[in-house]
């Protein structure tokens, strides 16, 4: 679905600013569930689908890495004999949590206090094809930065033991990017927000209403006021509401309850709707929105946006999301999938985890693992096939941006979105050079 761009024209007379527009392309296609069903379907296919790619795309890779060695299978490794496996990397990991666990006769035994991460030193990985696996041995590969479902080539060779002693690492690298557009030299902004909470107790309404009247323009002096009517796109990265705890406990609810349900997403559809009146809005669903839990999370039902959905500005889309502006290419998630690595891998801050998912050329490399997700049969909807310009993650503590570069001069800009609700923090991206800043609200006065 594509808006037809319109010049920007400003009304001396009165003074009236014409908001800028942009083209828009949805790419979410690759993610919507045409017919969902659950029924007989097995999550290896998704892993059988993951390793077909990715080994077809390593292999066309290995001639200018290593065209000396020959390629083999697990089955067909022999003893101190240089070569190449490529297959998919599993985690053993000691502390990893157990559905048995629940189950076990010693729960008394379990800690009271759960680890928020579960990497443990005694972690090693695994290399698994459809002949057979290996353990993988040697300081190069280390077990705290890898993830199980990773495909990749390595270049080692067999010891007596039977393990794996791995030289060296071919991970698929950032893909093809299309060439950043010419701009024509004029500013336009994307507006990224997350984790509003609507309905939260630690959710101030004034921060999000000082949001909505800061970008549509009626706050602030004529110069305020000229950037925000630069503002093309306003995308709210998941967890838009927050129910009130004990509410949704299976239980038939009364009408006193389901009139307290349905609060909150009244009162953010009051919230949406002077967005929508004047920009081009996507929303996002997130783990607390009302969405199927399992990535992809399809689009939440219009329906919920009487007000907002009125407006054909108004875009309900999938998380993870992807479209194009401008020919800038976008992609994101609300975060569930950073979240994840974050309790199975370590790395210095979330935006290094956003690199490796690029670099691995997988957005949730972790599902099905221990990420929740539909089984795919045919397809694995989570490999990254054109590199996105700008690449996003919502409900992070906090702010973070960085650029990176690929070795085919893929430039990308990663942004951290934090929880709005907790910061009162939103992101600004300019599309004309991919620069940004946070632009925060607070409601304190200093005595």
């Amino acid at each position: 679905m594509a808006a037809a761009a319109a010049p920007v024209e400003v009304d001396s007379g009165n003074g009236v600013l014409q908001r800028k527009q942009s083209i828009y392309k949805s790419m979410d296609e690759s993610f919507e569930i045409q017919k969902e069903m659950y029924r007989g379907q097995q999550y290896s296919q998704i892993y059988f689908a993951r390793l077909h790619l990715m080994r077809t795309l390593l292999y066309s890779l290995l001639p200018t890495w290593k065209p000396h060695l020959p390629i083999c299978t697990v089955l067909g490794l022999e003893e101190g004999k240089e070569c190449i496996i490529v297959g998919t990397l599993y985690k053993h990991m000691k502390l990893k949590p157990s559905i048995l666990d629940e189950y076990s006769k010693e729960r008394s035994a379990s800690p009271l206090v759960k680890p928020h991460n579960f990497v443990h030193s005694d972690d090693y990985l695994v290399l698994e094809d459809e002949s057979g696996r290996v353990k993988l041995r040697g300081s190069l590969l280390l077990p705290s930065v890898y993830v199980t479902g990773i495909v990749v080539a390595l270049h080692g060779k067999e010891t007596g033991a039977g393990d794996f002693v791995v030289e060296d690492i071919l991970e698929a690298g950032l893909p093809h990017q299309i060439e950043l557009p010419l701009n024509s030299g004029e500013d336009k902004y994307v507006v990224f927000i997350s984790g509003l909470s609507v309905g939260s107790s630690s959710a101030n309404p004034l921060h999000f209403q000082l949001f909505v009247d800061h970008i549509t323009g009626h706050l602030g002096d004529e110069k305020e006021q000229g950037i925000a009517a630069q503002i093309v796109q306003v995308v709210v990265a998941g967890n838009s509401v927050e129910f009130p705890r004990g509410l949704l406990n299976g239980q038939n609810l009364g009408s006193k309850d389901q009139s307290r349900l349905s609060e909150p997403i009244k009162e953010l559809d009051i919230l949406l709707t002077q967005i929508a009146a004047g920009i081009a809005l996507d929303i996002m669903p997130g783990t607390s929105d009302p969405a199927n839990f399992s990535l992809p999370q399809q689009p939440l039902h219009k329906c919920l946006f009487p007000g907002s959905a009125a407006y054909n500005t108004f875009r309900s889309c999938t998380n993870p999301h992807s479209f194009e502006l401008d020919n800038v290419r976008f992609l994101g998630t609300s975060g569930q999938n950073i979240d994840d690595l974050a309790k199975y891998s370590d790395a210095k801050s979330k935006l290094e985890f956003m690199e490796r998912t690029l670099r691995w050329r997988h957005l949730a490399p972790t599902a099905p693992n221990t990420l929740g997700c539909y089984p795919f049969t045919d397809r694995d909807p989570f490999f990254i096939e054109k590199c996105p310009h700008v690449y996003f993650v919502g409900n992070q503590e906090k702010y973070e941006s960085s650029l990176i570069k690929g070795s085919d001069g893929q430039v990308v800009r990663l942004i951290c979105i934090p929880r709005f609700a907790e910061t009162g923090t939103a992101v600004v991206l300019n599309l004309r050079n991919l620069e940004c800043h946070a632009l925060s609200f607070g409601t304190q006065f200093s005595s």
